[in-house]
């Protein structure tokens, strides 16, 4: 069962509606009755009040080099303090995470951890970076925010879906220093029939955690026969060349059988290898292939001399072609966050 909390924590943004509540955090605007909860599982309505009933509930605790976010160009090398909650806002049917994302408080073992735990479990193993990842974390956002409050110098990963309002994001950037969002498909329908949400709520927030400044990689998950037309990921590629930049990091992802999904097959390498080549012909710089080893599909190259400035084979990784944050070779300024 779910760890019980020793605290209750008021959600932020939502307003009252007679004898119900209308959430604000996130595009679904659920309205969520006294004893009712919400579509994500982690806001529950009280007698007086709309309730974060996630606050503080771990269920999931690991250590991680920040390839595995994946995040190629912030602080490569180095390790994270990975931790989740219960609850996510979409219901992805690929879902690897499901048993904790698309499972309610109460339903799923977790352990209570005080924001000032998780701090202090992360400088006792002399780490500084903390990711919320595994379920969404933008549904978890008191507690992110509490932890930023505890922990100034600490640096601080989303890895999200990009399901939120504006006005949260705009909270949650000022709380992160990196993004790793997912843009799970290219065309509403995908968005809808696989993941319960829409298209252009995530491509929002992707331009305005851009337009912030904060370090920002995107991943795209190409799964057969649903989200792998070249159509739609060339209009993608197109995409974020003419509203982000062609510096911005994409991972193109291995899809694996999983969840109400498992009877689609594994992505073709060949597809990957395609997806990235057109990418890199459109103009994007650093485009990555991940979940499958390749020969060099996740090396960072140069887009000035050419020259492998990273190079990294699963999760061994050497940066001797980086002189701080430029090319060892040529001295171009490459956007990497060291």
């Amino acid at each position: 069962m779910g760890a019980i909390s020793p605290v209750s924590i008021e959600a932020r943004y939502y307003t009252r509606d007679g004898d119900a509540y209308i959430c604000r955090l996130c595009p679904h605007g659920c309205r969520i009755p006294v004893g009712g909860t919400g579509r994500c599982g982690t806001r529950r309505g009280e007698r007086d009040y709309l309730e974060a009933n996630t606050y503080g509930r771990v269920s999931s605790i690991g250590y991680d080099p920040v390839e595995k976010k994946p995040l190629y160009h912030f602080h490569p090398k180095e390790k994270t303090f990975s931790v989740g909650s219960i609850g996510c806002n979409m219901r992805c049917r690929h879902c690897q995470n499901y048993a904790i994302s698309q499972s309610f408080s109460g339903k799923k073992r977790s352990t209570y951890k005080s924001p000032e735990s998780i701090v202090e479990m992360c400088r006792g193993d002399g780490m500084d970076i903390i990711a919320f990842t595994y379920n969404e974390p933008t549904t978890w956002m008191e507690y992110i925010l509490d932890v930023r409050r505890l922990a100034p110098e600490m640096k601080i990963i989303l890895v999200t879906n990009g399901l939120v309002n504006e006005e949260p994001l705009r909270d949650l950037i000022g709380a992160a220093d990196a993004f790793n969002i997912d843009v799970k498909g290219f065309t509403d329908e995908f968005y809808v029939n696989i993941c319960g949400a829409h298209l252009n709520d995530v491509l929002r927030t992707v331009r305005t955690v851009f337009d912030s400044g904060r370090h920002l990689e995107l991943t795209y998950l190409i799964i057969p026969g649903h989200n792998d037309s070249k159509k739609e990921i060339g209009e993608f590629c197109d995409w974020v060349l003419s509203e982000l930049s062609a510096d911005v990091p994409v991972h193109f992802t291995r899809f694996h059988p999983d969840n109400e999904m498992d009877d689609v097959p594994w992505t073709p390498e060949s597809t990957l290898e395609w997806a990235r080549d057109t990418a890199m012909s459109k103009g994007l710089h650093y485009v990555y292939i991940g979940n499958l080893m390749t020969e060099n599909g996740s090396d960072t190259i140069c887009p000035q001399c050419g020259s492998a400035v990273v190079t990294r084979l699963g999760y061994l990784v050497d940066t001797d072609g980086l002189d701080g944050t430029r090319c060892r070779k040529c001295g171009a300024q490459l956007p990497f966050v060291r």
